[in-house]
């Protein structure tokens, strides 16, 4: 979970991942979006890889890239649950009583 909390940390990363919301795109593609060298982009992809955020395929001299939002969803579900926050830890325990009939 670090490694994905590490990738988001950075807000040209996070940027991508927006990016990708919309379907895949190319290296190239990503690159154009961002005022910054292509291997500066390129230390960006790897960090995401590595965190699993993302996935490339290569093909002959391009390389796509796809969101792999399941790891997104499972670092933010995890991370909520550990405070609490959508898990049945956070509901107050539920105590039912016997209902008594009223007597006439």
């Amino acid at each position: 979970m670090s490694g994905v909390f590490k990738a988001l940390s950075d807000p040209t990363r996070r940027r991508v991942l927006q990016l990708l919301r919309a379907g895949p795109m190319t290296a190239g593609e990503l690159a154009d979006q961002f005022e910054v060298s292509k291997p500066t982009m390129s230390a960006h992809f790897a960090v995401l890889r590595e965190a699993g955020l993302v996935h490339a395929e290569k093909a002959g001299k391009s390389v796509t890239y796809h969101l792999n939002l399941s790891v997104l969803e499972e670092a933010l579900m995890g991370f909520a649950e550990g405070f609490g926050i959508g898990s049945r830890r956070d509901a107050a325990p539920v105590t039912l009583q016997p209902t008594r009939k009223k007597e006439a």
